[in-house]
């Protein structure tokens, strides 16, 4: 399958600066995939979601979305994609709805209606539908300047939305939400992906959220560090292992030798399970434990390991 977005030896760099920003980027997404671009402060993430969006030209390399050119064929892009920034671009002066309203007559779904009560009827139930699902429902008519941050972001992922994008370009889009509004949005992303193949592109500093995603791209210092499923990179750098001890520590000592586990010298023994699973190797003791614990690495760990590492 062709991907939807291929990314090519992209390079950015800033006029003035001593290093490139982005620095021989390379990726494919494939069409209705969940993808996460993830980095600390600086790594180059929002160069190179800018530069996916078409509102910043790349030094070199290429890009293309659903086949079209970020840099000769923009205006085609735009089309293709829904961008939900993290710095808000709401006219304050307009209602939610209005806004909503002629972001949808920009992209050419509906011809100018100067009151929502004009519009057609399925515009009418889609705005009303995406409210409900953000909890925006009693203010989606009211000023935007009336809004607080968390209404206004919610606002914005309604616009994003609204004209059923091919890609979904989402720059820290659950900033500012509640933890029932970031649920409800990512269980209506969910929906969309499933109904419609809409390709989700993320970046975020809630590591949780990318732990969902198919696969991650992780950027230190403008280069790709980590490039792979989410439990592909754990695997890669973690090792999932159990905390044992015991009243009879030799008797344990011995047990573990014999199936060939590997463990710290001292107890309590932490114990590589080795691609076993903890129930596999606890059934295999006999001497009784009075400690158990497991662990299994998350994608915060991973995530802290390679970007200290890359520091270094």
């Amino acid at each position: 399958m062709e991907p939807v977005i291929q990314v090519r030896g992209l390079v950015k760099r800033y006029r003035k600066a001593d290093t490139n920003a982005v620095d021989g980027v390379s990726f494919d997404v494939q069409p209705g995939e969940f993808f996460a671009l993830l980095g600390p402060n600086g790594a180059g993430k929002t160069t190179t979601i800018s530069i996916l969006t078409t509102t910043l030209r790349p030094t070199s390399g290429s890009v293309l979305i659903g086949g079209l050119d970020a840099v000769s064929d923009p205006a085609g892009v735009r089309r293709q994609v829904g961008i939900i920034f993290q710095t808000p671009s709401l006219d304050l002066n307009l209602s939610g709805e209005e806004n909503v309203r002629f972001h949808a007559m920009l992209y050419g779904l509906y011809p100018y209606r100067p009151f929502f009560r004009m519009m057609p009827r399925y515009y009418r139930r889609q705005l009303t539908d995406l409210a409900a699902v953000l909890g925006l429902e009693k203010e989606i008519f009211k000023p935007v300047k009336a809004l607080s941050g968390g209404m206004k972001r919610k606002l914005e992922v309604i616009r994003g939305l609204m004209h059923r994008p091919r890609v979904l370009f989402l720059d820290e889009p659950t900033a500012g939400l509640d933890a029932a509004s970031r649920h409800n949005l990512w269980a209506y992303l969910g929906e969309v992906r499933g109904s419609s193949q809409t390709t989700i592109f993320l970046t975020t500093h809630y590591l949780e959220e990318a732990e969902e995603a198919d696969r991650i791209c992780i950027l230190d210092k403008g280069r790709v560090v980590s490039l792979g499923t989410p439990d592909g990179i754990k695997a890669d750098l973690l090792e999932e292992y159990l905390l044992l001890d015991a009243d009879d520590r030799p008797a344990l000592r011995r047990e573990l030798e014999a199936l060939q586990l590997s463990f710290a010298d001292a107890g309590p023994y932490r114990v590589a399970i080795n691609g076993r699973s903890a129930q596999e190797v606890i059934r295999s003791l006999d001497t009784r434990l009075n400690l158990l614990q497991t662990h299994s690495p998350t994608l915060e760990d991973a995530y802290l390991r390679i970007v200290g590492t890359a520091m270094e």
